[in-house]
């Protein structure tokens, strides 16, 4: 019958079996289980965190420990205070300077009497106020004479030998606009009271004397007479040795008090594009015969030397801020590292449920930014705060430049991703199971 069989159908093989003809049906489910894809399952992939995810994680720490977090961002706006601070008042102060000088102007030149050859005090000729005055570009000039012999009291009960280091100077008429004076109080000398014992006192002068107004009856005494004050001046920047000085006119000083009439300062006022051509005949003109025996200065590069020194303490009060601004980054890495061991449940239920390292490092170095940058803006707004209440308080413009803000914010964000980097690698490389089993 086989034998038949394998006769009337030659794909059955002789001895039984299966037959080719059911091979296609054992062949149909792999074929259709290939063409599905479901011989290999596919390979899960970690979610993302988004920008916005990241700041909710990292945000977590500091919402949990609101006083540690506060603590650890107060050391680093303290630095970025002090430093946002000493930038801000020194720009106030160079405002306030080139404000003043705007005002008083940078072309004023004094001249005064140097040193002979054999090293006595040399003194300027009656004459050189006339010829100074003969310059071109000269504008106004004006001089002063000091008094050595007229001391200045208060009255005659004061003590002879407590006479304040206040000077006695004859003085033009002017002065005042040649360097630039203003009245407080009372007026300034005129053709009148220059020839009659009159004085005007320096700011210095007047307070030392405790005298707060000038007034037909308010008296002091220089050179043993008795003078009315006519006028109290403001300080003077450009002239801060008439700050300590009592005035009077020139044609009183040579009748009351003994004047010789040559000038010991002589101010001069010439056109802005003038003051290096004007300076270098100065001391030839003021003094013809003897020219070395001349100082020629101008007043501005005294303040500009001032506003040097100034730049050089800044640059010492920026060291101490940048010494506190690291103590701060330390303060920050120090919370940090007590954040990973504290939380290391935390950090393997996370790995458990499928955080990877790389989200575990993001969480802790996004927490340490997140604080570092709240003490870096507030230190900003304190800092900012501080120089324009000190501005405020010296009349000066408050300026708080751009780039000290946006490098105290830089610096806080780079100290708070190295004092982050290391804990954050830390909590990182904590295995789960080591992690969830910590107490």
């Amino acid at each position: 019958m086989s034998e038949r069989i394998g006769q009337l159908d030659p794909a059955v093989p002789a001895g039984g079996g299966a037959s080719a003809r059911d091979e296609p049906v054992r062949q149909a489910p792999r074929r259709a289980a290939a063409s599905t894809g479901a011989a290999k399952p596919p390979r899960l992939a970690p979610a993302r965190l988004r920008p916005r995810d990241i700041l909710r994680v990292g945000g977590v720490g500091l919402r949990t420990r609101p006083l540690r977090a506060f603590l650890s961002a107060l050391g680093i706006a303290i630095g970025i205070a002090a430093m946002v601070a000493v930038v801000g008042i020194s720009a106030s102060s160079r405002a306030e300077l080139d404000r003043t000088l705007a005002r008083l102007g940078t072309n004023l030149l004094t001249v005064g009497p140097g040193n002979t050859l054999f090293g006595d005090d040399a003194q300027l000729p009656v004459e050189s106020v006339a010829m100074i005055g003969r310059i071109g570009p000269v504008r106004t000039v004006a001089a002063t004479g000091l008094l050595a012999d007229a001391k200045v009291y208060r009255s005659d009960l004061v003590p002879r030998g407590e006479s304040g280091g206040i000077a006695a100077r004859a003085a033009g008429l002017e002065l005042r606009d040649t360097v630039g004076l203003e009245v407080v109080s009372g007026t300034w000398l005129n053709a009148a009271t220059a020839r009659y014992p009159a004085v005007v006192l320096g700011a210095t002068t007047a307070r030392r004397l405790g005298i707060g107004a000038a007034g037909p009856d308010v008296q002091i005494q220089v050179g043993g007479r008795l003078f009315t004050v006519v006028g109290i001046l403001a300080p003077a920047p450009l002239a801060p040795e008439l700050d300590l000085s009592a005035l009077v006119g020139w044609d009183a000083a040579t009748s009351y008090l003994d004047f010789d009439g040559h000038p010991t300062t002589v101010y001069a006022r010439t056109s802005d594009t003038a003051v290096e051509a004007v300076r270098a005949v100065l001391g030839a003109t003021a003094n013809p015969e003897a020219p070395n025996e001349v100082k020629v200065a101008r007043p501005s590069d005294a303040l500009a030397a001032k506003q040097a020194t100034d730049e050089a303490f800044t640059g010492l009060l920026l060291g101490l801020g940048a010494v506190a601004l690291l103590v701060g980054g330390v303060g920050v890495a120090n919370t940090m590292v007590i954040s990973v061991l504290e939380r290391r449940p935390e950090i393997g239920l996370r790995r458990s449920l499928g955080a990877t390292r790389g989200q575990v490092r993001t969480q802790f170095l996004a927490e340490s930014l997140l604080l570092s940058a709240l003490g870096g803006i507030g230190g900003v707004l304190l800092g900012s705060g501080v120089t324009t209440g000190y501005a405020f308080s010296q009349a000066w413009p408050s300026v708080v430049p751009l780039w000290a803000i946006a490098g105290g914010v830089g610096a806080t964000l780079l100290i708070g991703a190295l004092a982050g980097l290391y804990p954050a690698i830390r909590a990182a490389r904590l295995a789960p199971t080591e992690a969830l089993a910590t107490p």
